[in-house]
């Protein structure tokens, strides 16, 4: 099963609508440890992605790639460059791609994963989107290696994803202004966390229903 890099600009706004829908969820709980604007960012740049994007044919690759412009150079905060190489990364690994299957999806994740760990100090354990996006690439790849198709592989981002983000609230931050809050910031999911599994599901669902 594969789906069209033409076709997938869906998975775009998919992402685009879901953060507009959850920003005063992720600023309320970043307001709890953090700044509380996590929420207020990450809408202003996917809400003007999507003001870019309005009107115009684009591909999953040259959707991203406005995303990751947009989130890199007009919010602020730590996300916005983290966010803008986890979009640009996946980006470039299906730029050149008609088609994306199973494996070039997860060479996708792997790009996104390498991105955001090149450019920061966080580590897994760290209370960061980090503990989100590994076990939910961790679980893919290992539906991959039991032979599972790609819906249930889709379905295994979803549910190790959403394991890493719940493990969140038992961390202590150990980067960023929560970890000021030492044993404080425990007991709390983290923002960065939350908006990454959000994110993961809307691709994820949104494949499943152009796969072909």
């Amino acid at each position: 099963m594969t789906f069209k890099n033409m076709d997938a600009w869906r998975v775009v706004l998919s992402m685009i609508e879901t953060i507009q829908y959850n920003a005063a969820y992720l600023s309320e709980i970043d307001g709890k440890i953090g700044d509380g604007d996590h929420g207020i960012n990450m809408n202003k740049g996917f809400t003007l992605c999507k003001t870019r994007l309005e009107g115009k044919k684009y591909t999953l690759s040259q959707g991203l790639e406005v995303l990751s412009r947009t989130l890199m150079e007009d919010i602020g905060g730590s996300m916005g460059p983290l966010y803008g190489v986890f979009f640009d990364e996946m980006s470039m690994v299906c730029g050149g791609l008609d088609k994306i299957d199973v494996r070039a999806f997860e060479n996708m994740l792997k790009a996104a994963l390498a991105g955001i760990q090149d450019i920061g100090n966080a580590k897994r354990g760290d209370k960061t989107l980090l503990d989100t996006l590994i076990p939910g690439l961790e679980a893919y790849s290992a539906a991959l290696a039991d032979g599972r198709d790609f819906p249930a592989a889709l379905d295994a981002l979803k549910t190790g994803a959403k394991a890493g983000w719940e493990f969140t609230k038992d961390m202590v931050a150990k980067v960023g202004r929560a970890s000021r809050l030492g044993e404080r910031s425990r007991g709390v999911l983290d923002a960065g966390a939350t908006s990454c599994y959000l994110i993961l599901c809307a691709m994820a669902d949104t494949v499943k229903t152009i796969l072909q």
